[in-house]
């Protein structure tokens, strides 16, 4: 059993087929380079007529959680559209990298439409979590953040044995290799300690990536149980070393 999977995955892994997640990527960056944070577009101008663009274009299509819990009409779908939008170049090519090395393994395991359901429904729900705890605050939340970390809760579900490559600052980012099962528990405790430091407000959404994570990997279990999980380390193994 263990044999045929580890045949089947490296088969997946040499032809990849993911369109979801090249789809979702390309759909990120495309949005994002039209958009002024990008800064990419003249006609939105420079300097402070960027800058005031950019937070009109973050609270159109963001989640102001002052303005969803209030009843607003159009902040009811901010939930799904924020998921498309990122503010800077950093915050995107951070999140489009842990979604292009966990994404793909993930898709191909789960199925397109199960995958789709995965990100769009679980990345929803983070950004509501995080929303319903800054129930009153007028900032804008964007990015694809809660999504993904669904996605890295799955994929701990499916492959815990899998190598995952990480740069240690503390061991002068040396790139070393461990299983799923310990790296993600240990992002995911990451962000539990910064949730308790971060500063009131919206900022780096951490609440967010900890509800998505859990969604994730309940959603794996949930929809795919004991029975189907991946018991021998995939090579070549994903790495990862930014936090989405």
């Amino acid at each position: 059993m263990i044999g045929n999977w580890s045949g089947s995955l490296r088969k997946a892994l040499r032809a990849p087929s993911a369109p979801v997640t090249y789809g979702l990527i390309a759909v990120c960056c495309l949005v994002f380079m039209i958009g002024p944070a990008s800064g990419l577009d003249p006609a939105y101008g420079t300097g402070e007529g960027l800058m005031a663009a950019q937070r009109a274009y973050f609270r159109r299509w963001g989640v102001v959680p002052a303005e969803l819990f209030a009843g607003s009409a159009r902040a009811v779908l901010t939930p799904a559209t924020a998921l498309f939008v990122h503010g800077s170049w950093v915050h995107l090519l951070g999140n489009m990298l842990f979604l292009y090395v966990f994404g793909a393994m993930t898709e191909q395991r789960m199925g397109r439409v199960a995958f789709t359901l995965l990100y769009l429904s679980c990345g929803c729900l983070a950004l509501l979590g995080y929303a319903a705890a800054h129930a009153g605050s007028p900032q804008s939340l964007v990015g694809a953040s809660g999504a993904i970390s669904a996605v890295l809760g799955a994929f701990l579900y499916l492959f815990p044995r899998a190598r995952v490559t990480s740069l240690l600052p503390f061991l002068f980012f040396l790139p070393l290799r461990f299983p799923a099962w310990v790296v993600l528990p240990f992002w995911a405790a990451l962000q539990w300690v910064a949730v308790g430091q971060a500063a009131q407000g919206p900022g780096v959404a951490y609440l967010a990536h900890l509800v998505g994570f859990g969604l994730g990997f309940a959603y794996a279990w949930a929809r795919f149980g004991r029975g189907t999980r991946v018991r021998a380390a995939p090579a070549p193994a994903p790495e990862g070393e930014n936090q989405p």
